[in-house]
């Protein structure tokens, strides 16, 4: 029997994000975990930084009775390198579409780098996950995410997702992402795939995806096409990547 397959999702999501690509993969054992704030409650106490998260992501895997085949995507993707260069012995493999996120060179996005900022952030933030829910359907439909998938984000956004995202980015700030960084080498005790969607200009240049992925021992699937919500745009052909993937594991 295949190992369970754990995916963890990234901002402003929520588990739907998975839908699509799951009803191509057909797998027996999936779980979807949502990130505290981000689909799941923010418990109190709870401050939604980068470290919380890697030990959040850590506890969940350690509740299964076998190692697990992860997937993150956006945020989801910085989570699971944390935990898996934490805490390789968790997983049979990952599979990541942020892997560049750790680069020395890996600046953030101009959203992103709004939402860091304490005087623009709290506005920013608003305009993305306040509003009403139509509004933030619309929001969502802009970044050509497809309308079931958009409706379900929007159902879940709202104060306190924007409360982690805040302080998640905030706690992001490089250098402690590159800092985080010089122990991409420990997620090479694990086979590990470097999704690479040609499409998507937030998660580094090529450059960048490439040398993370050498660094980390992982493989490069490309995605020619795609941006950054691969798994909704072409669900089928990153199906059959994973599978592809999963498939040559020992």
């Amino acid at each position: 029997m295949s190992a369970p397959v754990v995916m963890v999702h990234g901002n402003p999501e929520t588990e739907a994000v998975w839908d699509p690509l799951l009803a191509e993969l057909h797998l027996d054992r999936t779980v979807r975990l949502s990130p505290p704030g981000f689909g799941a409650v923010l418990p109190a106490g709870f401050g939604a930084t980068m470290p919380e998260y890697r030990d959040w992501l850590i506890t969940q895997l350690e509740a299964f009775e076998e190692p697990v085949d992860l997937v993150g995507h956006d945020w989801g993707a910085g989570h699971v390198m944390n935990a898996v260069m934490a805490r390789p012995d968790l997983v049979r493999s990952w599979a990541v579409d942020g892997i560049a996120l750790f680069d020395p060179d890996y600046a953030w996005h101009p959203l992103a780098r709004t939402w860091q900022d304490p005087v623009t952030g709290p506005d920013a933030v608003a305009a993305l996950v306040g509003g009403t829910e139509e509004e933030r359907t619309s929001v969502m439909l802009g970044f050509g995410i497809p309308q079931p998938v958009a409706r379900q984000l929007a159902a879940a956004q709202g104060e306190e997702m924007g409360r982690a995202i805040l302080s998640l980015y905030r706690s992001a700030l490089q250098p402690a992402m590159s800092d985080a960084g010089r122990h991409l080498e420990a997620a090479a005790a694990r086979p590990g795939l470097a999704v690479w969607a040609t499409g998507d200009d937030l998660m580094g240049t090529e450059e960048m995806r490439r040398r993370s992925a050498d660094r980390a021992g992982a493989r490069t699937a490309v995605l020619d096409g795609p941006g950054h919500w691969w798994m909704l745009q072409e669900p089928a052909r990153a199906a059959r990547v994973l599978g592809d993937f999963w498939a040559g594991l020992p």
